[in-house]
């Protein structure tokens, strides 16, 4: 199933704007440029040139990577090796070894492209909770399939104005954020920052934000009375905290609505527009998809029992790049590694990780292998372990325990922002004598303490 439609909306990023007939012959003359590539990356800015490219790969029916514009060497060095991207559509640069094409937005293409019904239309690298990120492949078809779960949950038209300055490289500012607009037909104002006086002043009846976006939001009272205009406000990639749901409503006159997914499963839990909101709830799955939560023996769970989150339907991922199939169980099942609750209505608590090893912080979902990995590629430090601890301002903040000498709190945290994207980056370290370990060796982070 295509995901776009034969006519584009209008898109504005960071006050330079594209009507829809100029988006579509701009990506156009992209498309020409990666047709029968068998993979292109793209340099994730928040600019229009990223979404022209990426139309255009869709036009073209090249899969894409996009990649964090902020990825040290080694992260950008592993996306493209992975992922064999054979072109990148972004500014040169002296670490990428493969044939650049920079995009140009005042290109015109003559050629009318009709986007392929079916195979990959991405491939979007996530954390795990050990070693590199690996490579989702997403569908056009479960892209368009959550897509449209979506635009029925939120009520989202063409009559709609979409704002918001979330990155272009994960599923919620791209996928939701752009290609969401697209399919709705709405008008997309990107603010290429998600500043609170950018918000305040882009006039949408729709906006997204994550948790930090939204408490910033609301430390701002000014701007967050502009958004009284606003038809939904949404909010995801973590929980919000309740005070924030408190001043937004009291300010902008309603707290926002929330969501749940995952780069494998995109979204596939959010409460709908028209429902109560409830700080904490995700609201109930969106068309094509089903939910179980079950206990460690696979065992459903009484009505507001906590327990692990499956899920499966219409909007799962293929597999990891190179990695074989998706890891479904036999009824089709995939295992989120979240607990949640849910009540006698459907909807959906999330209650939080299974395990310790994922971080949420400012609405990024990080590995903490992938951290420690590069924490202990620096030569004098012999022992890393990576937990997240509560922030009221991001979530959760990245907080590293470390067994070295000869180093500063300063040089580590420089030393990871240099190899991976600046969001990756502790923003404590403590040295340690050593670390918690089991009889077997494990490292036991839950005697690590923030």
């Amino acid at each position: 199933m295509p995901i776009l439609p034969a006519e584009l909306p209008s898109v504005t990023v960071a006050g330079r704007h594209l009507d829809g007939a100029s988006l579509s012959s701009a990506a156009g003359a992209v498309a020409s440029r990666v047709q029968g590539a068998p993979m292109a990356a793209i340099e994730a800015t928040p600019t229009l040139e990223t979404v022209v490219a990426a139309v255009g790969c869709l036009l073209a029916g090249t899969p894409f990577v996009p990649v964090p514009p902020d990825s040290g060497p080694r992260e950008r060095d592993h996306l493209l090796a992975d992922s064999r991207a054979a072109l990148w559509l972004g500014a040169p640069h002296d670490g990428v070894r493969i044939g650049t094409a920079p995009v140009d937005v005042h290109a015109r293409s003559s050629r009318t492209w009709t986007e392929p019904s079916a195979g990959t239309a991405l491939v979007m690298y996530t954390s795990g909770t050990t070693g590199a990120p690996k490579g989702a492949v997403l569908s056009r078809a479960a892209i368009a399939a959550g897509l449209d779960g979506l635009c029925e949950a939120w009520e989202w038209t063409p009559d709609d104005v979409l704002v918001h300055g979330l990155p272009l490289f994960h599923v919620h500012g791209l996928i939701l954020g752009v290609f969401g607009a697209l399919r709705a037909g709405s008008s997309l104002i990107h603010t290429g920052r998600p500043t609170p006086p950018a918000y305040a002043a882009a006039s949408g009846s729709l906006y997204f934000g994550v948790p930090t976006v939204w408490g910033r939001v609301a430390d701002d009272p000014a701007a967050a009375r502009a958004l009284r205009s606003a038809r939904l406000l949404v909010s995801g990639s973590a929980g919000l905290p309740a005070p924030v749901f408190h001043a937004l409503r009291a300010h902008a006159g309603q707290g926002p609505v929330e969501r749940y997914g995952m780069t494998e499963t995109l979204i596939t839990l959010a409460a709908r527009a028209a429902d109560e909101r409830r700080i904490g709830w995700v609201g109930r799955p969106v068309a094509g998809v089903e939910t179980r939560v079950v206990d460690e023996d696979g065992a459903p769970v009484g009505v507001g029992e906590v327990g692990l989150l499956h899920v499966r339907g219409a909007t799962l991922f293929d597999g990891y790049l190179g990695r074989g199939a998706a890891p479904l169980d036999a009824e089709g099942w995939f295992v989120t590694g979240d607990a949640a609750a849910v009540d006698d209505a459907g909807n959906h608590r999330i209650v939080g990780r299974a395990k310790d090893d994922l971080i949420s912080s400012g609405g990024y979902r990080i590995g903490a292998g992938e951290i420690e990995a590069v924490l202990l590629s620096h030569p004098v430090v012999s022992e890393a372990a990576v937990i997240g601890v509560p922030d009221d301002d991001l979530g959760q903040r990245i907080v590293a325990f470390v067994v070295a000498s000869g180093t500063t709190e300063a040089q580590l945290v420089a030393h990871v922002a240099e190899q991976l994207s600046r969001h990756k980056r502790p923003r404590e370290v403590r040295f340690v004598d050593a670390l918690p370990r089991n009889a077997m060796g494990k490292i036991q982070k839950g005697r690590l303490t923030g």
